[in-house]
């Protein structure tokens, strides 16, 4: 089917076709027409519901046909479900855990990493989180909660911590979900710088480390080496 505008150019070179051809749209290999498909889905994923788009409108938006989506895909849920890993896949990527600094500066550079996603791939970011932090039922569910769960595992490294305590899975997973509302507020937005946000949601971080150590000693010992690790040395 990517030999649409190939036969266009055919039918308009009339002195050879290697002109035509380059005048035409580049034949494109199995996986780049599927990476093109996928993106098409996430733009349009990422500002409305599955439901609302047909596999017309991704075939349009990509310049493709809807046998071609179908012959890649079989339906739309599965080219839902291939467009959220794609997105996934590329956000696991990003979140590869830093090797040197404190914990603080760690978790720095992997917030700075999380954001540089939401930034470059917006409609990628939107789609994976469409339904807010609350939804995780079904196959959707598993690709959302599976970068959760590598999110916090990012962090739970940064912080040399192999199992956590209760209170403090829960302070951290309700920081992740104050940083992707966080995430979706700045691209609906934009009236704070990222680095301004990303200050802001270290912070946040450290005042419910804070709260949490009042509610666990654990917590509050964690939290005194995390900061002791942080002050300069003499």
């Amino acid at each position: 089917m990517g030999d649409r505008a190939v036969a266009g150019g055919k039918a308009r070179g009339g002195q050879g076709s290697a002109p035509a051809q380059q005048r035409g749209r580049r034949r494109l290999s199995v996986d780049e027409r599927r990476d093109e498909l996928i993106e098409a889905a996430l733009e349009l994923f990422s500002t409305k519901s599955p439901e609302d788009v047909s596999i017309d409108d991704v075939a349009a938006a990509a310049g493709a046909s809807r046998a071609l989506v179908y012959h890649y895909f079989g339906g739309k849920y599965e080219l839902y479900l291939a467009a959220l890993g794609s997105a996934a896949k590329q956000l696991s990527v990003l979140l590869e855990p830093p090797t040197e600094g404190t914990p603080l500066e760690r978790l720095k550079i992997s917030l700075k990493r999380y954001f540089d996603f939401v930034e470059s791939h917006a409609p990628g970011f939107t789609a994976l989180l469409r339904g807010g932090p609350a939804d995780r039922s079904g196959e959707v569910g598993e690709i959302v909660d599976g970068i959760r769960q590598l999110l916090l595992g990012r962090i739970l490294h940064a912080m040399d911590v192999e199992i956590p305590t209760p209170v403090l899975r829960i302070t951290l997973r309700s920081w992740m979900a104050s940083v992707e509302t966080a995430g979706l507020d700045w691209l609906e937005n934009r009236d704070v710088s990222r680095e301004e946000l990303e200050r802001l949601l270290v912070d946040h971080l450290v005042v419910l480390m804070h709260v949490a150590g009042q509610h666990e000693p654990a917590i509050a010992a964690l939290f005194d080496r995390l900061a002791q690790e942080e002050m300069p040395e003499d």
